[in-house]
């Protein structure tokens, strides 16, 4: 079984996790943009953080995860969601560390 991460909120789950109930965080915007979850998540990821209370964590804050569920969250996601996730989202940050143009 192996991990992958959300490139929309980070979090980090079991490729069984991700087809089975999609991301607990986004899947709302994936179903509106018409995708699957797995076609917004990717298994290169860097570093792993552990929420526990994202609405008082510093980290979480500086993560953007703040508002979403405890669990394990990727500093980092390598990849590039589908361009109909990306119009939703008008304030959309990438995870990978490039910016959108």
């Amino acid at each position: 079984m192996s991990d992958r991460a959300c490139m929309l909120c980070g979090i980090v789950q079991s490729t069984n996790e991700f087809n089975r109930d999609g991301c607990p965080n986004c899947q709302g915007i994936f179903e509106e943009a018409g995708v699957s979850a797995m076609e917004c998540t990717s298994p290169s990821f860097e570093g792993l953080v552990g929420m526990c209370k994202p609405r008082k964590s510093w980290v979480a804050k500086w993560l953007s995860v703040d508002m979403n569920i405890p669990g394990l969250y990727a500093i980092k996601v390598d990849g590039r969601l589908p361009a109909e996730v990306v119009e939703l989202l008008p304030h959309y940050i990438p995870r990978d560390g490039s910016h959108v143009e």
